[in-house]
């Protein structure tokens, strides 16, 4: 991959790559393969870049398939716990922000469906319901009903996490 394109066409959009690569992720090994994995797709799949939706756009869907990808062959490969199903406390936070806040939110996102992560990623980076019902490949009006449901989701995982730690 040339550095130039790293520099100006991946660079630029990392935060959308780790945030993606961490929500899907429990491991910092893991974390690496899969941002590693999504930077070399994006470089291989650059020519199949047809315009019709903006650069990010498209880095936010190619980033996910990678991701959800990377997911499905590691269930079928292990047979042992999918992300899905780790408690909060078996997950390696390695690769964790130092804002304990934010920890929270990660591992409380970890525990939504593999979809509703991409959605509230999506939903956090603030992009609109028709954005993201274009990289979800679905319609804007379930992304509302979805992003109202995981909100209220994500709110009983957080008060469940602050409840244990304050009682």
């Amino acid at each position: 991959m040339g550095s130039d394109f790293y520099i100006f066409s991946i660079l630029p959009h990392a935060g959308i790559i780790i945030k993606i690569c961490r929500a899907y992720t429990n491991n910092q090994q893991d974390f690496e393969d899969y941002y590693q994995e999504v930077c070399l797709q994006i470089w291989r799949s650059k020519d199949s870049f047809k315009q019709q939706s903006q650069w990010s756009t498209w880095i936010y869907r190619l980033s996910l398939n990678v991701c959800l990808t990377y997911l499905k062959k590691k269930k079928n490969n292990d047979k042992q716990f999918a992300s899905d199903s780790l408690p909060p406390e078996a997950i390696d936070d390695s690769h964790a922000f130092v804002d304990e806040s934010i920890n929270q939110l990660y591992m409380a996102i970890r525990q939504l469906t593999e979809i509703d992560r991409a959605v509230i990623l999506l939903y956090l980076e603030e992009k609109s319901y028709q954005e993201i019902a274009e990289i979800i490949g679905t319609n804007q009006n379930n992304i509302g009903v979805r992003v109202k449901r995981i909100k209220e989701r994500l709110n009983k995982l957080l008060n469940i996490t602050n409840d244990e730690e304050g009682g």
